[in-house]
């Protein structure tokens, strides 16, 4: 026996390590890089996109193209809605700092026009930090309901509900009518397109219905009649906001050139408009990850509302969503059946049978994706960062904290998840809206 074999192996026997074999521990270590190989190509390698796009995903992406968007929808509880003169004076009431109780907040304070309407934090910030992420305005008059948990069911009346919020404007009812009755130009665009404005009593300055105990002691030594006069004026205010907000729309994109290419054609490469990876993901985007359940239509959202799992907001406990938003709509004395809207109450459908059962709680609504590679952060308390946490968050789809989350895991693989976020930036575009409407206007 030589000197070295001091295993006291035979001579020929296959060296072994820990009791296997070298030559099966090099078989098994290949074999491992192989199958590693094997996953990391799986989970990074595209799939081949297919030659031609079946008519019915034809359709569905046709039907996502801004071609497909009507007129804006007629809102019945605002007269004005539609009147040159109105935008004119909502424009103007919407960059006007003095609608705040500092003098530093505007409506384009939080949603600034340079940013697609939404101001890029992940709170909104008016005189004091407030409590959810701004949204875009973009489109909203298409929207049937205001705010993420649909508290408002027109954009009038959402647009009267910061001027009186303390953390946003911290300003009162009759300090607006003031301002209207002060400022000369105000007074002759109100009365040219309303009635007359009340008359005011010197004191109180200020007075609200809501607000602090002081705001509502003011109120309440005012005439009853005053109220109602103060309302319908500080309403008014919210109507030409809202005939200002509906010139705001998105404009067309890449992908609204593509959709529209396939009319002459079912090709899934038309016209080198789309790269492979962004038509990868519009294939998963209308099909395996399911997005387009939500995000349909032209403005790719339903404005409906949905448990999706997300995170409570730091700090705070888990919002209610729209199972609390249902009730604070049917309460508002500026909602479509109230005294100050224009419609006949048969016009207020959306209001009169929306449901608010328990399947809403937690449940936010749908934002449209239009320009979403430039509205980060995202979520009703910008809890996620950016469209790549977003696609990782539907993609594991963790448990609600309140309720359940209506998405299911989608195991996507992290190529997909990429090709999905390069589609997304597809539907950035500069807005369809005049310049003048964008700006502030010339005093």
């Amino acid at each position: 026996m030589v000197a070295d074999n001091r295993r006291g192996l035979r001579s020929g026997q296959p060296i072994s390590v820990s009791g296997i074999p070298v030559v099966k521990r090099i078989l098994f270590t290949v074999c491992g890089l192989i199958a590693a190989v094997g996953s990391l190509a799986w989970r990074l390698m595209p799939n081949p996109l297919p030659a031609e796009w079946t008519p019915k995903q034809r359709a569905l992406i046709q039907s996502l193209s801004l071609s497909q968007l009507p007129e804006t929808p007629d809102d019945p509880s605002n007269a004005v809605a539609e009147k040159e003169l109105a935008a004119q004076l909502g424009h103007r009431l919407y960059f006007d700092k003095r609608l705040s109780g500092n003098g530093e907040v505007a409506c384009a304070s939080c949603h600034q026009p340079q940013n697609y309407f939404t101001d890029t934090r992940t709170l909104a910030v008016g005189t004091q930090t407030g409590f959810r992420h701004t949204p875009s305005l973009v489109g909203l008059s298409y929207s049937p309901w205001f705010y993420w948990d649909g508290r408002k069911d027109s954009q009038w009346a959402q647009a009267l509900a910061p001027i009186e919020t303390g953390h946003e404007h911290n300003f009162d009812r009759l300090q607006v009518v003031r301002l209207l009755a002060e400022d000369p130009l105000y007074k002759t665009q109100y009365e040219s397109l309303f009635s007359t404005l009340p008359d005011l009593p010197t004191a109180p300055r200020s007075a609200s219905p809501l607000g602090d105990e002081s705001l509502r002691l003011n109120w309440n030594s005012l005439d009853k009649d005053l109220h109602s006069s103060i309302n319908q004026a500080f309403a008014n205010v919210g109507k030409t906001l809202a005939a200002y907000q509906r010139k705001i729309k998105p404009g067309r994109s890449r992908f609204d050139d593509y959709a529209d290419s396939l009319i002459a054609t079912p090709a899934v490469v038309s016209g080198g408009i789309l790269s492979e990876d962004e038509l990868a993901g519009l294939g998963l985007f209308i099909d395996q990850a399911q997005c387009v359940s939500c995000h349909n239509g032209p403005l790719l959202t339903n404005f409906e509302f949905h448990n999706t799992g997300v995170l409570a907001i730091a700090g705070q406990l888990p919002a209610m969503g729209r199972y609390e938003g249902i009730k604070l709509a049917r309460q508002d004395e500026f909602n479509c059946l109230g005294k100050y809207s224009d419609a006949e109450p048969t016009q207020c459908a959306e209001l009169r049978f929306a449901k608010g059962d328990n399947d809403l709680v937690g449940a936010q609504k749908t934002p449209t994706l239009r320009n979403i590679t430039e509205t980060a952060p995202y979520m009703h308390g910008g809890q996620i960062r950016d469209l790549k946490a977003v696609m990782e968050h539907y993609n594991e789809a963790p448990a609600s904290m309140l309720s359940h989350n209506e998405a299911k895991p989608l195991a996507l693989r992290p190529v997909q998840l990429k090709q999905l976020e390069a589609f997304m930036a597809t539907l950035t575009a500069p807005l369809q809206t005049e310049r003048k409407w964008l700006l502030p206007p010339v005093q």
